[in-house]
Formats: C-alpha cells, structure tokens, sequence
C-alpha cells in the first residue's frame, strides 16, 4: 500500500506507538450496560467495563428471487457455515468474553432455545404470564414513551415491535422507604430448561444508570444492574438461567426503583427464551416464516425483531435479504454505538462497543491434503482512511486483524493437535479488500476466516470441540491483548483455564469433601489462579451464584433425601474459567451404604473422520 513496512508493526509490538491508532484518553468511564452483582469475584485486569460486537456470520435468509428460505452456504462436511460459526461463538468465544468482564453484543439470537415467553405491560391477561407493578405510597408507576408490544401476527417488512406499545417509568428511591416500587415479570413456562432473560425500557436524559433487576430463577436469585443510559428500545441480555415449567412465584424477574442516583427508571416487557421465526418475508395474505428456531435465522431477522431501525437491518428496502443481513452486522453495530465517547456525533443507543469482530469459516480452498488455514480481513481505503469518528486510522484495523490472527495460529500450532499431513495450522495472511464487515463499523474491525469449510484438512479442526475452545480461547486473548493496548494498559491478567481431577470423598455420613487441581497454561504466565468459586445444584434446581473457595479443597455437610451436584471454576484478576466437570453426591436418611457411579465417557467429541487412500470425509 506503498507505505513503509514498520507502518504496518501493530502498536503492541512496537516501542515508539502510532497515536492516530490508539483510543487515547478516549475511553467509556461510566457503567457497564450490564453489570453482574452477584458473582463472588471482581475482574480489574481483564475486559471490564470493555463493550463489544462480536457475531457469527450468515444464517438462514429469504431468497427474495426463488420466494423461499434458504441457507446462506451450502452443506458441506457434515455443517454449513451459517452454523459452524455459530459453534465457535455462541458456546465458546462469548462465554469467555464475558468471564473476562465485557459485555458481548452479537447481531444474531444467541439462545438455541425454542420456546419465546414474553411478558409486556401493555396486555392485561397474558397466557405469557402476570405483569404486576407495585409502589408505596408517595409513588406509582406512570405512562412513559412508546415501547413493545407483543406482536399478534408475524411482522411484515417495516414492522417494529417496539414503537407498537407503550412502556412504565417511575421516579427512582433513594434511601426513603416509602418511595419504593417494583415491577414483576412472572413467566408461565411451557416446559423445564435454560432460558435466555432479556430486558427492554426506554432512556430518557434523566435514566440512571443502576437500574436493579433480580432473576429469580430455579437455582436462586442473581442481582444485575442495567445503565438505563443507553440502549433504550431493544432487548437486553441479562443472562441465562434454569427455569421448571409451570407458573411459580419463586420464578420471576423483578426490577426496582432503587437506586444511588436521582433520576427515572423506565419498565417495559421481558423476554424468555430464543423462541422461533416471527419474520414474514411474504405478504399478511401470504406467510413466508422461516419455520425454525430464531438461532438459525440471519441478523437481518434478529434486527427487526430488536426493533432496529428499518435502514440498518434492510438498506435495499427489503429487496435484498443477503445482501441486507450481510451489511446489517455493521449497521446494528454502528446504531448501537452511536452517541458514545467513540462515535459521539452519530445517532445512536449510547453502547460504548469499541471493536467489531465477525468469525466467518471460509478461508479457501487447497487441492492437496493441507489446512487452508486462518485469514484475516480488513479494509483501509474508505472514509478518507479514517473511522466513523474521524480520530483513528483505518490501519488500526489492520492491528486488531494481525492480533487476533497471530494469536490464533500460535496457540493452535503450540497446542499441536492431530489436523493435517503437516500436523499445523496455516497462516493466510490479511488482505486489505472492500469486505462489509471490515469497512461499514465506526471502529476497528475485522473479518477473521477461522479454517475453510469448503476443505477437509480444516474441517477435521472444525469438528473438534478441543480446537473450537483453543481458538476461541486464543481469539479472546487477542482481544484481550488489543484492547489493553488500545487503552494503554499496563497490565492485563488471562482468566485461568478450567481445573482437572475434581474429586468427591466421604468424610462421615454427611460430610463430604470436594477436591481438585489447578491447570497450568503454559502459554501464558499470567493465567494462574488466585482462587476457585464452588457452584451447587440441589436436586431438579438450578445452579446458584456460586461462592468463593481460597483452596483447591473444601468440606461441605449434606442434608439427607437431596441429590446436591457441584462444578468448580478457577478465577484471578482477569476473570474466571470454563467449569469442571460436573460431580454429584446424595445420602439416604437410612443409608445402609455407598455406591460409586462412574461416567466413563468423555461426552465431547466430533464425527468420526475416514481418510483412507479412496476416501475423506467424516461419519
């Protein structure tokens, strides 16, 4: 790009920085959107108060020439991309993001679960469940703006759910009793499982920014706090959690009115669950839904359904989905973060997302027995070479593409898994192109092509459960390693990997003892743990917050007729690991002795792989 090769160093590397690629004393200051409370450790040395996007490429779209549902790729090697790299994110990458303390924005529905209960001020009787509002004496909860209102028929192109309602406000209490107020959410759920919990409320410039929400869910209660100073009128991810079925008042989400600031807190509806297509691609007299989950579906869909504004999530006015759901990623993105500190001039919800990370798996395609490998993808020449808010230069994409990339390739060729005849992982190299995702984002960003599903050397990686936790593990540290520097850090900590021979010995007739070991990374010096959180499942229930355990052993007495099962994370300054393997222990009130039940399997594996001289593939 005739520009000196040291231009091209990444700022991490070198000695003497490029301040037109670094944020400076441009930096998000106040609270995180989301805010976990009831976690037994703090993360100072990791992603905290650090907000980014972070999406999974394609997903099923409307054909708008054939008039029908399609996937984006082809089936090829027992996957297609549109879910592929899904697998990578959703269960792996994201999770360890947020251990690390950030808040993870992703253009597509993360929750695989089918079911979608949504409970909404606007109806009285709802079959989703009960909508109560509460208040003392000196407050009530009034009218506020326009928010959601549950959708009782398939949304049509334009079609916004949450300008259709209205929504709740109330004055905040602080430190006067009889001021206080709530609003409580309880779901009528269909069935036991996992549920995805998001929010929704309107900002106003009064909004706190410690809003208080309790998920009451099937393992006990969990304290979050929301800035209701930013992303008003979408839904909020506020975790996920073990919900049984029916309709139980020990199963709710509950905000309040308290709080440490003067102000307004805004109340809208809840959602539970991923739930399944709402999206009609055809006409009120002619349905088109996609049928299947909403996991499945592209980001177009999931931005209507987030009530994104029709020009971010349809840029050809419906007329395009692919080429819609492929520039919409960038658009949400950029909607989302407009009116923070690192876009200020644009329109937007305030989110302060400060990076812009799509995975895709289509790195290419070779002719012989060897991987494809990782490429890299970010685009320079647009915007006169500058970001979205004209401070940075385009190269700093460059930086963040060559970070994640070498982050990956070294941890993975370290790691040296089985793949390929060559037994290592290739470096692609980065291209400089006019790729959407790598030029629309107001901040750096970049395309990372993890493997290539069209190549069998790569999908024997791709089917691997250990190679999707080292490379997301890998793509996490990068990330890690880039933002710190982008914020000129000191110091950054890499949350520990998960702890091995976890152990259950019976002391006495009620007393148990719970054991197990730390890993050492050997890829990292500062990934050791400084403690362990001990998280406990009673019988049918959930699991509960955890507590904090300095050892690597604790000893616990057991109530008897109850079934208690236990996993353990490490946890240090840059946040906590992946759990262990999840142990059980129960004693009858009469018990005449002990039995042992072994899991021998390891439950996490990929398909078989063929490769004789006459065929390749997988069973």
């Amino acid at each position: 790009d005739e520009r000196s090769i040291d231009d091209l160093i990444p700022n991490i590397y070198r000695k003497t920085k490029d301040d037109t690629r670094l944020w400076g004393k441009t930096t998000h200051h106040g609270a995180s959107w989301v805010s976990h409370m009831s976690r037994p450790y703090r993360v100072s040395e990791g992603l905290q108060g650090r907000h980014l996007a972070v999406t999974p490429s394609h997903g099923l779209f409307y054909k708008n020439e054939e008039q029908r549902w399609k996937w984006q790729r082809p089936a090829l090697y027992c996957t297609h991309e549109d879910l592929l790299s899904q697998s990578f994110v959703v269960p792996f990458l994201t999770p360890m993001l947020e251990n690390a303390g950030a808040v993870v924005f992703s253009a597509r529905e993360r929750d695989r679960q089918p079911h979608n209960i949504i409970i909404d001020n606007d109806n009285g009787v709802q079959d989703s469940g009960l909508y109560i509002e509460e208040g003392r004496r000196k407050v009530k909860w009034d009218s506020g703006d326009i928010g959601f209102a549950i959708p009782h028929e398939a949304l049509l192109m334009g079609d916004n759910p949450f300008v259709r309602g209205t929504s709740r406000m109330m004055h905040t209490a602080t430190n006067d009793k009889e001021s206080e107020g709530a609003v409580l959410w309880i779901p009528r759920v269909p069935e036991d499982g996992d549920y995805a919990v998001y929010v929704s409320y309107q900002t106003y410039p009064t909004s706190i920014p410690d809003a208080e929400y309790l998920v009451v869910h099937a393992g006990g209660t969990t304290r979050l706090r929301v800035n209701q100073q930013m992303g008003g009128g979408t839904w909020v991810y506020l975790g996920t959690y073990t919900f049984k079925a029916g309709h139980h008042d020990s199963q709710m989400v509950v905000l309040t009115n308290s709080s440490a600031h003067t102000g307004i807190v805004s109340a809208d509806a809840v959602r539970f669950g991923g739930g399944s297509a709402i999206i009609n691609r055809g006409s009120a007299d002619s349905i088109s839904l996609s049928h299947m989950p909403r996991y499945y579906e592209g980001a177009r869909y999931q931005g209507q359904w987030s009530g994104f504004p029709v020009e971010r999530y349809a840029n050809y006015q419906g007329e395009k989905d692919y080429a819609e759901d492929i520039n919409c990623r960038s658009l949400m993105t950029n909607y989302l973060l407009g009116g923070s500190v690192y876009c200020p001039d644009s329109v937007g919800l305030r989110v302060p997302i400060e990076l812009f990370l799509g995975l895709h798996t289509d790195a290419g395609i070779r002719e012989d027995d060897t991987t494809v490998g990782c490429l890299g993808i970010y685009t320079t020449d647009y915007n006169n070479r500058r970001l979205g808010n004209g401070t940075l230069s385009r190269y700093v994409s460059r930086d963040l593409t060559d970070v994640v990339q070498t982050s990956v390739v070294t941890d993975v060729n370290r790691m040296a898994l089985r793949t390929d005849s060559t037994g290592r992982l290739s470096h692609r190299g980065m291209w400089d192109r006019n790729y959407s995702e790598s030029r629309l984002p107001d901040v750096p960003s970049t395309i990372i092509e993890l493997l290539s599903h069209q190549n069998f050397a790569d999908m024997r990686y791709a089917h691997d459960p250990h190679f999707k936790f080292i490379a997301s593990r890998a793509i996490y540290k990068g990330l890690l390693r880039y933002t710190a520097e982008m914020h000129g850090a000191s110091k950054y900590t890499v949350q520990p990997l998960p702890v091995h021979a976890f152990a259950i010995q019976w002391m006495d007739e009620t007393k148990v003892r719970l054991s197990w070991r730390a890993t050492k990374d050997n890829s990292e010096a500062s990934a050791q743990p400084n403690g362990y959180v001990l998280y406990t499942r009673v019988d049918e229930g959930g699991w509960d917050n955890g507590q904090l355990v300095n050892t690597t052993a604790c000893e616990l007495t057991l109530q008897p007729n109850h079934m208690y099962s236990f996993k353990v994370t490490a946890i240090n300054r840059g946040g906590e690991s992946f759990p262990s393997e999840v142990l059980a222990a129960h004693v009858a009130a009469n018990s005449k002795g002990r039995v042992l039940v072994v899991n021998g399997f390891q439950r996490v594996d990929g398909p078989a792989v063929v490769n004789t001289t006459e065929l390749a593939g997988f069973d």
